[in-house]
């Protein structure tokens, strides 16, 4: 029997993305068994999605779109459904993310979440949202959607030794990450460098942090503890943890011998993958 669950469509982006679907695929005069066979999945996908139980994938929402003539909407809306799936103390950071024309980033422990691949960025999350790591790491990939737009912003990132290092997933899923970094190596809006151990006390000791600028608004800091993140433009801070980026990328090894240093910790770490060319 179908779920007829009935949703508030103000209550959630995911609600009114259920709330529409069922309206529309009512309105063609379908029931969720054919939606369902028109687009390759079960009835029971479409009622858990019609009822906010599930979240949809971008796939499924072009999908949809298609069948039931909508015009993109649903390919529009699933940008908001899936940003509505980070935590709620990070959401700020990810719309000024998203608008950001320069962005510039130092982590400690792990890639940039702009660019980790699917299977890193789950086993990153796996540990504290188990329950709901599909929705995460869906969103955490839309995220990345902004490095794909005909304007991306310039990425800055330097990774320190550490994160190369540090097994997330398994050899596999480091060897897959590695290579994926080093993808970027002659892109000509992303900048990768690691801060080798070599360089001793630097000026992030405090721990990852980021910096974005905008082409009209105040520039931002951004540093996150266990549960919330801190975002302010104070112009001091922001003049001091610039001064303290700029330092960090000074001592960082150069892109080229960065991707060296990243080809061969795959190769002598995680056994060699094949992947970009390196110098």
């Amino acid at each position: 029997m179908a779920n007829i669950r009935n949703l508030d469509p103000s209550a959630s982006p995911l609600d009114y993305y259920g709330s529409e679907l069922r309206r529309l695929r009512e309105e063609a005069g379908l029931s969720q068994q054919q939606l369902g066979d028109i687009l390759y999945c079960t009835a029971s996908l479409v009622g858990q999605i019609e009822t906010a139980k599930k979240v949809p994938t971008r796939q499924f929402s072009e999908r949809l779109d298609a069948a039931l003539m909508t015009g993109g909407l649903f390919t529009r809306l699933i940008g908001l459904v899936l940003k509505s799936q980070l935590p709620t103390w990070f959401q700020p950071y990810a719309e000024m993310e998203a608008r950001a024309a320069y962005i510039s980033t130092y982590q400690a422990q792990l890639v940039y979440g702009l660019l980790q691949t699917v299977e890193y960025a789950r086993a990153v999350l796996s540990v504290e949202n188990p329950g709901r790591l599909d929705e995460m790491v869906a969103a955490r990939m839309e995220r990345q959607r902004i490095l794909q737009r005909d304007h991306p912003p310039v990425l800055c990132v330097v990774l320190d030794e550490a994160v190369l290092y540090r097994e997330i997933g398994s050899a596999e899923v480091m060897r897959n990450q590695l290579a994926h970094l080093l993808s970027f190596r002659d892109h000509p809006w992303i900048q990768v460098q690691v801060l080798p151990f070599a360089a001793g006390q630097h000026s992030a000791m405090m721990g990852s942090f980021n910096l974005l600028r905008f082409d009209d608004d105040p520039d931002l800091f951004y540093a996150e503890s266990y549960d919330s993140g801190h975002m302010t433009a104070n112009p001091q801070v922001i003049r001091e943890r610039s001064v303290g980026y700029a330092r960090l990328q000074a001592a960082a090894l150069s892109r080229e011998d960065s991707a060296a240093l990243i080809a061969r910790v795959m190769e002598e770490r995680y056994g060699h993958q094949p992947g970009p060319a390196v110098a």
